[in-house]
């Protein structure tokens, strides 16, 4: 499946399920584990049928022998677990309507946890849960709704098809529960993001909050494109083939426990959830064990005793949040942390295996986020943080965007930790004004915007390969999508033609973008030569300046193209609205006239009059025929300059293909700086100021001036209406000659 079917099936199937908000008595925290279960057993069974043939031929060439084995180790061998006949997705399917479903789907689960036989995945399943849709009939149907649902989920479907609708039925589910939500799920994108600067390609990766598991989830999808990438350009080793990434996280919530075992079964990771309370539990003996941490733990914790982290190493390496003032014993109330920002902070600090092991592994690198409150605390939280800073622990400090989580509305930075730093500097990124707004309250990074930041860390390691790669990786997709937008076009401006046949100012304009259309194809040329010239293999720094100048002047040559195109889409805009702001002014006399001409005798004048409403009611609904075709035009353009918009944001930057502070983005800070700044870790104060923006484009912030302008033409006209009534109807209540 293609990213375009897995979308489509991802909302198909959401829908689906949501329905039971509608139709059923349940709520969102009552049927979220159970569609989640059923998701984990479709996958299940995708599984087991793919290895089923091979299962069934070695039970059946070992049946008689010596060397004869049940059909359940068999099974367990191949594919890591065994299916009995009741707990096939299409016996539950196939069961008659009089059948207990919920009760079936529970023995079905218990069933699988009995054959895996493993103290680890006990009670991981739901079970209990499908009792809530036995309570009403409208629930039994629902259930077995959401049973045919999920059943057209391919058979074929890949474990990486199912973690993606896993991760986002999470996300989802996250959204309708709100604060609760977040509890369990960080948005995807801020978790590529993390994955993405720490880079964790191989070893341990631990994260003491780990929700329902998607900071691995995602360290295993870096890790799986990374090899894709390598083997493309032929340079993958076979010995770096397999995937080497263990995973362990803790979390103090049993139903999101089960929530991060199930992901782990989906994604096919190894590695180990415990049920555990990060502030008085280690079950892995954290301190000095991990190659990489990433985590999203609570914020502004303030209940944690003292007595419970202060005799840890690893709380109390770099000192605890403790009040400068302490509580008295007469208050008979236990002293507790300040705040547990900081000792979260600690643990990242403590938990990545030492300097040297991080530099003969490559490895030691960490990623958390924490409110930007944390980023310059005084008191205490300072005394810790200048020991962090002065231990050159800090590798990074990124601002987010405001509204990119569902438990708070804080602001949020990431702090990024690495014990195998190459110089003492700190880099502070500014990313509040890099998003992709979702809804109303709600936004997130685009794949391209995080690439985008992610290269600014890559560029600050020397790595400039990587940054030629990306653009070229850009300009690929960007001409694979004009190719087909011309194919697209075409006919939408023979259609549009054939609409504004009358309008010659309009055909004119059109006949314009057409021809400018066409001035893609020596551009394809262009960018044909340029495929011919440069190889991503074997580049060294002059081949990467001759690269890199070559991917500015491709692109230098392209923006002309997309600004005529541009230009053409808004004269067309400009005459259509004019045209339709005439048309409604028209209908609305016409209106008026025919009104008055009915309470006369004039039929004559009344028929013509109808015939011309009826001609400009015509010249309306060619109006929005136009309008819908301009709107396809203008998506067809927009989604062609996607990626060259994304080049032309990244050389604007960086014209050198080479890291440089940008004002606003991005500075490399010393030590030195940072002692200036009383040990500050707040990006705003090195990078400079960032005027936060609403996310729109110039194109886009146009349109919706002029959407708001007509809106308030017509509520103006409107109000002149009602008032010029309300007026006339007062005078004749007070009797007054009109």
């Amino acid at each position: 499946m293609n990213l375009e079917e897995i979308k489509k099936l991802e909302d198909q199937l959401w829908e689906a399920a949501d329905n039971l908000r509608a139709n059923t008595d349940l709520k969102p925290n009552e049927y979220a584990t159970p569609v989640l279960g059923l998701i984990f057993l479709k996958f299940a069974d995708n599984k087991y049928s793919a290895y089923e043939e091979a299962i069934q031929a070695e039970f059946e060439a070992l049946q008689g022998t010596r060397r004869s084995k049940s059909i359940e180790e068999i099974a367990l061998k191949h594919c890591g677990f065994y299916l009995p006949p009741q707990a096939r997705y299409k016996y539950l399917l196939e069961l008659p309507e009089s059948a207990d479903l919920a009760t079936k789907i529970s023995e079905a689960m218990q069933l699988i946890e009995d054959f895996k036989n493993d103290e680890k995945f006990v009670d991981v399943l739901p079970k209990n849960e499908y009792k809530a849709f036995s309570r009403l009939p409208e629930s039994k149907a629902a259930l077995k709704g959401l049973l045919r649902s999920f059943s057209d989920i391919p058979a074929d479907a890949s474990g990486d098809v199912f973690g993606r609708i896993y991760e986002y039925f999470l996300g989802k589910f996250a959204l309708s529960e709100g604060q609760k939500g977040g509890e369990f799920f960080t948005p995807t994108s801020v978790v590529k993001l993390m994955v993405e600067i720490i880079e964790p390609y191989h070893g341990t990766v631990y994260d003491p909050a780990c929700g329902s598991g998607g900071m691995f989830v995602q360290s295993l999808h870096f890790v799986e494109h990374r090899n894709q990438q390598l083997k493309e350009l032929g340079e993958l080793e076979e010995s770096d083939a397999a995937i080497d990434l263990s995973v362990y996280g803790q979390e103090k919530t049993r139903d999101t426990v089960k929530l991060a075992k199930m992901n782990l079964f989906v994604n096919g990771l190894r590695g180990e959830i415990r049920q555990a309370n990060s502030y008085s539990e280690d079950p892995f003996n954290s301190f000095e064990s991990f190659d990489f941490i990433m985590a999203n733990p609570p914020f502004n914790v303030d209940d944690v005793a003292i007595t419970t982290v202060e005799e840890d190493k690893r709380f109390n390496t770099y000192g605890l949040p403790r009040k400068k003032t302490k509580a008295k014993k007469s208050d008979g109330k236990a002293e507790t942390v300040t705040n547990a920002n900081y000792l979260w902070i600690s643990l990242f600090a403590t938990s990545l295996k030492n300097k040297a092991e991080a530099k003969a592994r490559n490895t030691g690198r960490a990623a958390l986020v924490m409110p930007n409150s944390a980023s310059d605390a005084r008191n205490a939280e300072e005394d810790i943080r200048k020991q962090i800073i002065e231990d050159n622990l800090i590798y990074g400090m990124l601002t987010l965007p405001s509204n990119m989580f569902y438990t708070v509305t804080l602001p949020a930075t990431l702090w990024f930790f690495d014990k195998n730093k190459a110089d003492d500097k700190i880099l502070f990124i500014d990313a509040r004004n890099i998003f992709r707004q979702i809804d109303r309250a709600h936004r997130d990074f685009t794949d391209e915007q995080i690439q985008n930041i992610a290269m600014i860390s890559k560029l600050h390691k020397g790595r400039r390969q990587d940054y030629v790669s990306l653009v070229d990786s850009y300009f690929k997709s960007g001409m694979q999508i004009l190719d087909k937008t011309v194919s697209d076009v075409k006919p939408l401006i023979t259609q549009l033609k054939s609409v504004i046949d009358r309008n010659s100012a309009l055909k004119t304009t059109v006949d314009d973008l057409a021809k400018n259309w066409q001035a893609l194809a020596p551009l394809q040329d262009k960018y044909k030569a340029y495929v011919s010239t440069h190889s991503l293999s074997n580049l060294n720094d002059q081949k990467i300046n001759a690269f890199n100048s070559d991917q500015i002047e491709l692109l230098t040559a392209f923006k002309p193209f997309f600004k005529t195109l541009q230009d053409n889409n808004k004269q067309l805009d400009k005459g259509i609205r004019q045209k339709e702001k005439a048309n409604k002014e028209q209908v609305a006399n016409a209106r008026q006239e025919l009104a008055t001409l009915k309470q006369s005798d004039d039929k004559e004048a009344i028929k013509q009059k109808e015939v011309e409403m009826k001609e400009l009611t015509t010249t309306t609904s060619e109006i929005k025929e136009v309008k819908d075709l301009l709107e396809a035009l203008r998506e067809d353009r927009k989604h062609a300059e996607y990626y060259f918009n994304h080049i032309d944001w990244l050389q604007q930057r960086f014209p050198r293909a080479q890291y440089e502070d940008v004002t606003g983005l991005c500075k490399l800070a010393t030590p030195e700086e940072v002692k200036e700044q009383d040990y500050s870790l707040n990006a705003g104060r090195y990078v400079g100021v960032v005027i936060e923006e609403d996310g729109r484009t110039e194109e886009e912030f146009l349109k919706f001036l002029n959407d708001s302008q007509e809106s308030l033409s017509e509520l103006t006209t409107k109000s002149e209406v009602l008032n010029d009534l309300i007026l006339k109807n007062l005078k004749e209540i007070l009797g007054e000659s009109l």
